[in-house]
């Protein structure tokens, strides 16, 4: 992430194709903390924290993770840092591949994933989703969805309890 970074061209734009570019994603938790909000990415036929690419008028990548999250489920209203046992944060970095789609070749996201906490469960999935649902985060790991996920889901569960 720090070479994509520091490389060259438009690394934010989502036509940055080699090695690909940055994306934001928000694993978004309940407001009491034990359910995770999981969206069904239809291209990739898995359930996935919601998130995408960074559009020119995002200010932060956290901002564009917001906007993500708002787009795709509706959810738009977060509670505040401090507000209970997890805070608003970045909260993790992954690097993965994305097949090639249409006039779009192969290249790989290098998505940075902050946390938030909605300040409700109702749920308006957009239109460019398969679904958006609840998810405890006990029962992430049987969900259909992929190891940086699962893995995340881990790391939230064990700070909830600690």
């Amino acid at each position: 992430m720090l070479a994509l970074a520091t490389g060259p061209g438009d690394v934010f734009g989502r036509s940055h194709f080699s090695p690909g570019h940055f994306t934001a994603s928000a694993f978004v938790l309940a407001p009491d903390a034990t359910s995770l909000l999981l969206i069904f990415h239809r291209r990739l036929g898995r359930w996935l924290q919601p998130g995408g690419h960074i559009e020119p008028g995002d200010e932060s990548l956290e901002a564009a993770a917001r906007r993500e999250v708002a787009e795709e489920t509706g959810v738009a209203e977060f509670l505040l840092p401090g507000s209970g046992p997890v805070d608003d944060t970045l909260l993790d970095l992954d690097v993965h591949p994305i097949p090639a789609h249409g006039a779009e070749p192969a290249h790989e996201h290098f998505d940075v994933r902050v946390l938030l906490r909605a300040r409700s469960t109702a749920l308006v999935p957009g239109p460019d989703v398969g679904g958006a649902r609840w998810v405890p985060l006990a029962e992430v790991a049987a969900a259909m969805t992929d190891e940086s996920v699962r893995r995340v889901a881990a790391k939230l569960a064990e700070i909830r309890h600690a």
